[in-house]
């Protein structure tokens, strides 16, 4: 209830700002305007510094006419309703808590960019196309061609015809339906109308029958009871996961409620829209950042006012509003792109369970190589584990070989066998895909005669240098990390010598080798260089088709795709992921692993898997050859519990940057004394479960990044709630710190990479 306001006092709005202050700011709500509860969660435009800025009303109040002397006036509310409400403002607010950030950083990263901005909520009608009276007499007198193909086509069905229909309807053609109904409107042949409500994007199409244990497990998920349940589907590459999925949806649809399906990478996303919209016979909206700032804003609307009813997206797709909520599912869930590694460092998987549970629906989790922490989640009751362990239909899994390369010869990192392998398969009139997890033509550029190397002034150290890989079959260095370019010098810089040479492979080079000793055959690289545009990865594998052909991808290519002519999958260089200092290394090997592995025989031809490697006897190799994933986990699981490591421990890295390391250290030894005081102040020392260990303040295993120094400290507690109620007291006083304000520093809890 609002305080009364009299003639003595000022009614404000409490706001949260997105700016990172760990507070809301005071301001005079506008003349006239009785504050309420309903103005919670609405957005408005407020005067910040010399900034104007857009704010959600957080709180609302009242103050005493002195103490209202010195507070600013807000603008009007930009909405009629709050934007934010409900159970989304409500777990948003606990993702603050969580993640210990500005609730009005919190607040804005869950809306689109054009709401963040103040820009008014978009019209969310649909839009369709149907022949007007001079096209439906005309169409038969049209040249052959896609502008009477659609003639024809939108003759044939009864009123207008949505786009997400045309989209689905057209999916296979190169040039899709666009460019054919603008030539009709343009001739005064068709016209395009909106539509007040999204009409089905085509007729539901039956899938196949489901197996004993997808049966199982879309059972599992129906019995929910359209209550929360966390249930994790474990299934092998080509089990038949996305069957599941759909079956489910479709039975949430028919209950009349939304789902929300997370996909990994923007990649994936046109071939899971396409699938999708075929089987479940409604429009199927995608959110993700290939999208334009008004697509993104008008799905986010159009979810909010419950006429969105599925939803495929990537990470930041998990802020929708769901006021139908019926079921979330999240594809590949081990993934590590569901994790936000810069500004509110959150983790879309974890949020959408805490989602889930505020909603009460499902979460369903798939995966071929779930994460370690749900498996152990798993195994402790939390989730219902349910298994898919066979691939759907006469699909096989695919034959492994090792390749030991030691002392074989090696052309741009590709051993005879291997492309004795690439020729056999491809005389089969299969497909071929050599994955190689580094973009470029070569991780470095080398002096032959004097040793010097090209590395990134701004990344690279005294004592560490950070290699520029090369690009362009030589003529240009990129650093990866800071994105620093240059073109490569014509002579060493050191002693002046012509003897420079890429060393090592990347995709470039393995494709124009490829592409020289297989010259009949298309030879396709899938990277980060060759799908910048929008539905790029889609149209290059649909130009790729199903004729015998060379892929050369990185971690792209391993997710989710179904090609279902490749019988040959050949992995080069993995001998750098064996030895890293970083934990979970291991556990994301394996994944990539058996991940790439899986693209191998599909379908009905049988599948092959080359494994090129330098150290064949490794434990992590033979682990995964003798026992597959679920023997590795087992064996990953036990070493963590061991080590204290998550999901056994529980992790918060404080990391600090600046142009001196000195700042850099400085603020964190004073963060440190913070937090021990925090500590002993809060916690009995002999309390084994309120133990919260410290180490460092040490430089981070990228010490030096686009120029500035990178330091770091690791925080980890046997007991989540006693990490959490350390900072709680710690972070006010680090905010404070004078030496808060010479450096660039972040907390990331629950962090997933450490460099």
């Amino acid at each position: 209830m609002a305080e009364p306001v009299s003639s003595s006092s000022v009614a404000i709005w409490r706001v949260a700002v997105p700016v990172p202050l760990a507070r809301l700011f005071d301001y005079r709500a506008p003349d006239g305007h009785l504050p309420s509860e309903d103005d919670i969660g609405r957005r408005v435009r407020v005067p910040f510094g010399t900034r104007e800025l857009v704010g959600i009303v957080a709180a609302i109040g009242v103050a005493g006419a002195d103490d209202a002397v010195g507070l600013r006036d807000a603008g009007p509310a930009l909405d009629p309703t709050p934007v934010l409400q409900g159970e989304l403002y409500a777990s948003l607010a606990w993702l603050a808590r969580y993640t210990h950030a500005p609730l009005g950083e919190v607040l804005a990263t869950a809306l689109p960019t054009a709401l963040r901005q103040g820009d008014p909520l978009p019209a969310t009608h649909g839009w369709a196309w149907r022949l007007n009276e001079a096209g439906l007499t005309a169409r038969t007198r049209l040249r052959a061609g896609r502008p009477r193909q659609l003639a024809e086509f939108l003759a044939a069905v009864p009123g207008p015809v949505d786009e997400d229909r045309l989209d689905a309807e057209f999916a296979a053609s190169d040039t899709g339906w666009r460019s054919a109904a603008r030539a009709l409107a343009q001739r005064g042949l068709a016209e395009r109308i909106a539509t007040t409500r999204a009409a089905p994007a085509a007729l539901p199409r039956p899938g196949p029958d489901l197996n004993p244990d997808q049966r199982a497990a879309v059972d599992a998920v129906l019995g929910a009871g359209g209550g929360f349940a966390a249930l994790l589907l474990d299934g092998v590459t080509g089990s038949g996961k996305t069957e599941v999925y759909l079956h489910a949806i479709a039975d949430c649809l028919a209950r009349g409620r939304q789902a929300l399906v997370l996909v990994p990478e923007i990649g994936l996303t046109p071939q899971t829209l396409a699938r999708f919209r075929a089987r479940l016979g409604v429009p199927v909206h995608a959110l993700h950042s290939g999208l334009s700032d008004g697509e993104r804003a008008r799905t986010w609307v159009s979810m909010a006012r419950g006429e969105a009813r599925v939803v495929v997206g990537t990470r930041s797709a998990v802020f929708l509003p769901l006021p139908e909520a019926g079921l979330i599912i999240i594809d590949e869930e081990h993934d590590g792109s569901f994790k936000q590694l810069d500004g509110i460092r959150y983790h879309a998987r974890d949020f959408a369970l805490v989602r889930g549970k505020a909603l009460g629906v499902p979460v369903l989790l798939g995966s071929a190589t779930p994460s370690l922490e749900s498996l152990h989640n798993a195994q402790g009751g939390r989730y219902r584990h349910l298994r898919l362990p066979a691939r759907a239909g006469a699909a096989r899994p695919p034959h492994v070989r090792v390749l030991d390369v030691r002392k074989r010869p090696l052309e741009a990192g590709l051993s005879p066998e291997l492309l004795e392998g690439v020729a056999r398969a491809l005389e089969a009139g299969g497909q071929v895909l050599v994955f190689k997890n580094r973009r470029g033509y070569a991780p470095v550029l080398l002096c032959h005669d004097c040793g010097w190397s090209a590395h990134c002034p701004r990344c690279s150290t005294p004592e560490k240098g950070t290699p520029m890989t090369v690009h362009a079959a030589g003529r240009r260095l990129q650093c990866h990390h800071c994105g620093t370019r240059r073109p490569a010098p014509n002579a060493c810089p050191d002693c002046g010598g012509l003897a420079l040479q890429p060393q090592g492979a990347g995709t470039e080079r393995i494709e124009e080798v490829l592409s020289a000793r297989f010259p009949d055959v298309p030879v396709l690289r899938i990277d980060r260089g060759t799908t910048h545009g929008r539905d790029a990865l889609e149209k290059h594998l649909a130009a790729f088709g199903d004729a015998p052909g060379i892929l050369v991808g990185t971690q792209m290519l391993a997710k989710g795709h179904d090609l279902p002519n490749l019988i040959l999958v050949a992995v080069v260089g993995i001998d750098e992921g064996l030895f890293s200092a970083d934990f979970r290394a291991p556990e994301k090997l394996a994944q990539l692993l058996i991940q790439v592995a899986g693209r191998a025989g599909r379908a009905d031809k049988p599948g092959q898997v080359l494994l090129q490697t330098h150290h064949p006897e490794h434990p992590l190799l033979l682990t995964l050859l003798d026992g597959g994933y679920a023997a590795f986990a087992g064996t990953e699981l036990a070493q963590r519990e061991v080590a204290g490591f998550p999901p056994f421990g529980h992790l918060v890295m404080l990391r600090a940057e600046a142009r001196q390391v000195e700042q850099a250290n400085a603020f964190l030894r004073a963060a440190r004394a913070a937090i021990d005081s925090a500590a002993d102040e809060l916690f009995d020392p002999a309390d084994p479960d309120a133990m919260i260990e410290l180490n460092g303040p040490l430089p981070a295993p990228m010490p030096r990044r686009a120029g500035y120094q990178r330091e770091q400290l690791l925080l980890s507690s046997p007991t989540r709630r006693h990490l959490h109620a350390a900072l709680d007291v710690a972070l006010p006083a680090i905010h404070a710190l004078p030496e808060a304000r010479k450096v660039r520093w972040s907390l990331d809890v629950d962090p997933t990479d450490l460099y």
